[in-house]
């Protein structure tokens, strides 16, 4: 994959608030839907498209090993009639330390959509090592990403983040601006799971609309798996994205999964210093085009 599309990809999860090394599924809970993938925010549709609609900062879960296929879809109407019709699969597997892998097949997104060729992507993160890899199965080489606080630190700063978002939406319910309405429990692919739909309004007038606008985002998270298993998030102004976690197994994956292969060679990665600035491999700025291949 180019690696300036990779830091594009990884550089998006940073900018909100997700390091690749520290990415986990949500904290026990059902979470909150006003932030990451959350009403109005503009990167939430881009990060559930390119496939990471359950990452999220939390703490390591041990224990609840499982392996699933994710499949994000975007569906977008526009004006003249045409839709566009978007679809990332992943492979994700977490194992009873808290190991997760993660396979994500690209097609048609950036650079992609010029090439007609699909390219995975794959993750790994250890939190019993304290480190993380993103491997490249043409090149065979891994990039081995910068460490991160101990799990204390982790489960801490996954607490403190949960505050921050129940405060942000209790501030948001009481002026108005977002509804949330308790769905109950429901068995999704066989996983049992709490439902909560977050109904966010734009004010007519704020954003230059003639009337209110509703986005509504609707979650179903497994307290048994500390996961989210389904999202539909629908906006009039970019269309509806579904997140589903299909084929869960609750059995555990082959350790082998979250090493690296012993015919791999590893180097540091430079992802930090790639996101320090717009320099080469950081992020475009907010409303412009991941960069070309080269």
């Amino acid at each position: 994959m180019n690696r300036k599309w990779l830091y594009f990809v990884l550089g998006g999860s940073l900018a909100l608030g997700v390091h690749t090394v520290s990415a986990q599924e949500p904290p026990p809970g059902p979470p909150p839907g006003a932030e990451f993938a959350g009403p109005g925010g503009p990167i939430g549709p881009r990060m559930e498209i390119l496939g990471f609609g359950e990452v999220h900062p939390g703490k390591v879960v041990a224990g609840a090993p499982y392996s699933a296929t994710a499949v994000t879809e975007s569906k977008q109407t526009l004006a003249d009639g045409n839709v566009i019709d978007r679809k990332t699969n992943s492979t994700i597997y977490r194992d009873s330390q808290g190991r997760t892998r993660r396979e994500t097949t690209f097609t048609g997104v950036g650079p992609l959509a010029a090439s007609g060729q699909p390219r995975t992507m794959i993750m790994i993160h250890d939190p019993v090592a304290n480190t993380g890899y993103v491997l490249h199965a043409e090149e065979k080489t891994a990039e081995q990403l910068p460490t991160r606080p101990g799990r204390a630190n982790k489960n801490a700063a996954a607490g403190n983040l949960q505050g921050r978002f129940e405060a942000r939406i209790q501030q948001e319910i009481a002026n108005g601006t977002l509804k949330k309405d308790d769905l109950g429990t429901q068995t999704i692919n066989g996983v049992t799971a709490q439902g909560t739909r977050y109904t966010h309004v734009i004010p007519a007038g704020q954003i230059g609309n003639a009337s209110p606008i509703n986005i509504v985002n609707e979650q179903w998270y497994s307290p048994e798996l500390q996961i989210i298993v389904k999202t539909t998030r629908t906006d009039p102004r970019s269309g509806t994205v579904t997140y589903t976690l299909t084929n869960i197994q609750r059995t555990e994956p082959a350790a082998s999964l979250f090493t690296v292969p012993s015919d791999y060679s590893v180097k540091q990665s430079n992802v930090r210093g790639a996101m320090r600035g717009r320099g080469p491999g950081g992020p475009p700025p907010a409303g412009e085009m991941p960069p070309s291949d080269q």
